[in-house]
């Protein structure tokens, strides 16, 4: 059975604007007033299934887009161990060398959280079983149509594992809030499409 998947990254927090790392931040009025601007935009196929990562950005997001969705933890944020909450800046005064580490290997994780590389696998596992007889989208007719709102780099790690790119390549990848990016499943494995208009 095809499925087309949807993914769409929240809308800008203030964390974001102040290059911080995320703390379950909620959206504030800036970013409520982009999600709300971006509604007509975005069009969403009608009787997909949707999820939300639990994150509180996540959530405002997809209500601010009028969609009812189901929380997935799957589609949680990349975990920034210490590093959550905390400024860019300050890391790369603090903490230089594992700073620069963790943005040129996949593998590394200095704040004790997740790496790209084990994020780009956390979210392979979701999309592929997402395939599967007892899937997430179980429920939806043919061709199944999936819509997931969550954070940019769950989608830069799902186009890395629907292309069976290395993750190295993670960094190279720029994701905007409210960005859109088509993934289709077939009998061929995952494709990437371009973005819905």
């Amino acid at each position: 059975m095809d499925t087309r998947l949807l993914l769409v990254s929240h809308a800008s927090t203030a964390a974001q604007r102040t290059g911080r790392f995320p703390a379950d931040d909620p959206l504030d009025a800036r970013g409520l007033a982009e999600a709300h601007a971006a509604r007509a935009r975005l069009a969403m196929p009608d009787g997909a299934a949707i999820f939300v990562s639990p994150a509180v950005c996540a959530r405002d997001t997809a209500l601010a887009l009028g969609l009812s969705a189901s929380i997935d933890a799957n589609l949680a944020d990349m975990n920034y161990g210490k590093w959550q909450g905390r400024r860019l800046a300050d890391l790369a005064a603090e903490a230089p060398q594992d700073l620069a580490a963790w943005t040129r290997d996949p593998d590394a994780a200095p704040h004790g959280g997740e790496s790209f590389s084990q994020l780009v696998k956390r979210v392979g596992a979701w999309l592929d079983a997402s395939n599967s007889t007892t899937n997430l989208a179980a429920t939806v007719s043919q061709p199944r149509h999936v819509v997931a709102v969550t954070h940019a780099p769950v989608l830069r790690a799902a186009i890395v594992h629907a292309l069976g790119a290395s993750p190295m390549v993670f960094a190279h990848i720029e994701i905007a809030p409210l960005s859109v990016i088509e993934l289709r499943h077939s009998a061929r494995g995952w494709t990437w499409w371009p973005a819905p208009h």
